[in-house]
């Protein structure tokens, strides 16, 4: 077995400063010198997971390929180090509470009384480990969520302080702050910093290694008088200044030195220098693009970006293989009406309408679709945006007055999406779609999604309870609309196109999902391709 390494990235002053992010490029770096990898992300909210949070309250739900419904950081661990995440790699104390609960309702503590220490301490001490005991990995990453102070995270600090003194030096912990700059006396304070080093030390928790995320550039006193005042070596105070892109992320941590400090104090060989070719060939395209393309993004959660953090950073990553920045519209579904539909999407070379649930902002989602078809502009409709465009043309060109949804109308004359047979009886909405990847068949070797694919078989993931109805099959196949991606064990549609149309693609499933850095997605590389050609 594998002699794992654990690293612990702590935040502290505020909270959104980028520890997915820091993990992440760290992760990147350490893979790109030969170690094996993965990242795996704390959460301190009671949800079981986030499947049934609202987006403005947590931004996407993101989801892997075994069908866990996770933290949106995933995507982030996914797309640095292209390498898939698993249910193991996200933890919630919902998760830990009900593993913990379960098995005292079972008697499997022995009548012992239940406790904070050491029950739910050691249920989250061996979810960290879990990774590691599988053996495929050198070094496993753990993200805590939310900022040290929290009463939430208290359990999960407790825990590193106890792994870190069972492991010793195969255990470390980077704690993230901010310094900011204060314009009153034109100086960078480190007093919040020294503050929350302060508090993460109130538990027994000494970091050693600093990341400070800063506006300007910090010289080398502010630097000593952190590492003076919070008991690390110079070496190990590390500034993160803001850049105009995350993927510059890894290179900014490469210039700090960041990996070689990690390796050095896990007892680890440095090996080779980082390869980084594939990944600065990226960040040269997205950086000197040779064309530029205006994309509608049709949600009901636009006011915030991180609803639709994968779908964007998709965008960003086709637009790269394309040479073409993609600047992005966020239109939201519920302003989009007759009279202004063309204000809002006519100078749109493309529209993308955004997964969903419910019947708000239906109407304007549903008008995004009927103006990308009659106006043969290139449409991506990701699992709702799919379904909307099936509705669409159900109602005008199949005559299909009231064709619906059942989520939106459970008694619509014409079901063209429906329920799946076995889902008519669930009461419970956490974790009961079709979740996770599933084998799709492309059988039509003339469309665009064949050719953007280029093959035959590929494999998607899935986060849906609504299907295509199948009896609306032959009528929609008749007046132009094509099922042209077949799920080969149920005979389900999973994607839809129309010929016709210059590129007019439905797909059930969340591709955004799958797209990385180094592997961006082909429907979205596609997508901007024809989105370019005016």
């Amino acid at each position: 077995m594998l002699d794992t390494r654990y690293i612990f990235v702590t935040g502290g002053v505020t909270s959104s400063l980028g520890k997915g992010i820091l993990a992440s490029s760290l992760a990147k770096l350490l893979q790109s010198r030969g170690y094996s990898v993965t990242i795996q992300k704390l959460d301190p909210y009671i949800n079981v997971d986030p499947g049934t949070l609202n987006p403005y309250e947590h931004g996407e739900c993101f989801v892997t390929e075994d069908g866990a419904e996770t933290d949106l950081d995933l995507g982030h661990y996914e797309r640095f180090l292209n390498a898939p995440t698993s249910q193991a790699n996200n933890v919630t104390t919902g998760r830990i509470y009900q593993s913990v609960i379960s098995k005292e309702r079972r008697g499997d503590y022995l009548g012992k009384t239940v406790q904070i220490i050491p029950h739910i301490t050691d249920e989250i001490k061996k979810r960290i480990k879990y990774l590691g005991n599988k053996g495929n990995f050198d070094i496993v990453i753990t993200e805590i969520g939310g900022t040290v102070g929290d009463i939430e995270s208290l359990p999960y600090i407790e825990s590193v302080r106890q792994l870190k003194w069972e492991l010793g030096y195969k255990a470390l912990v980077i704690h993230l702050t901010l310094v900011p700059f204060l314009a009153a006396t034109g100086e960078l304070k480190t007093k919040p910093t020294q503050h929350s080093v302060k508090a993460l030390l109130e538990t027994g928790v000494q970091p050693d290694v600093l990341v400070l995320r800063t506006e300007y550039e910090i010289d080398p006193k502010v630097r000593e008088k952190v590492a003076l005042f919070c008991n690390v070596d110079i070496d190990s105070v590390v500034q993160s200044i803001n850049v105009p892109t995350i993927y510059d992320v890894p290179l900014k941590m490469l210039e700090e030195n960041l990996d070689t400090t990690v390796l050095k104090k896990l007892k680890l060989d440095l090996r080779e220098k980082p390869e980084l070719t594939a990944w600065n060939k990226f960040l040269k395209k997205l950086k000197n693009p040779k064309f530029s393309t205006e994309i509608a993004l049709v949600g009901k959660y636009v006011e915030l970006h991180d609803a639709y953090k994968s779908i964007a950073e998709s965008l960003i990553h086709a637009g790269a293989e394309n040479g073409c920045k993609v600047n992005i519209h966020w239109i939201h579904s519920e302003v989009i009406n007759q009279t202004n539909v063309k204000e809002y999407l006519g100078k749109c070379n493309g529209i993308i309408v955004a997964p969903g649930f419910g019947h708000r902002g239906m109407k304007g989602k549903i008008l995004a679709a009927q103006f990308a078809r009659e106006n043969n502009i290139p449409y991506l409709g990701i699992c709702l945006g799919m379904q909307v465009a099936v509705i669409e043309f159900a109602r005008n060109i199949l005559n299909l007055e009231g064709a619906d949804s059942t989520e939106m109308n459970p008694k619509t004359p014409h079901p063209v999406i429906d329920l799946m047979e076995h889902q008519k009886d669930i009461s419970d909405y956490g974790g009961t779609m079709r979740l996770g990847a599933y084998d799709c068949r492309l059988i039509d070797k003339d469309s665009n999604v064949f050719h953007a694919y280029n093959k035959l078989s590929v494999k998607e993931r899935h986060r849906h309870r609504y299907e295509f109805n199948d009896i609306y099959l032959k009528d929609f196949e008749r007046h132009g609309m094509k099922a042209v991606g077949i799920n080969p064990e149920t005979d389900l549609v999973e994607i839809i196109e129309i010929p016709g149309h210059k590129w007019f693609v439905g797909v059930q499933f969340h591709p955004e999902y799958r797209s990385t850095v180094l592997n961006p997605h082909p429907l979205f590389v596609d997508f901007i391709k024809y989105s370019m050609e005016k």
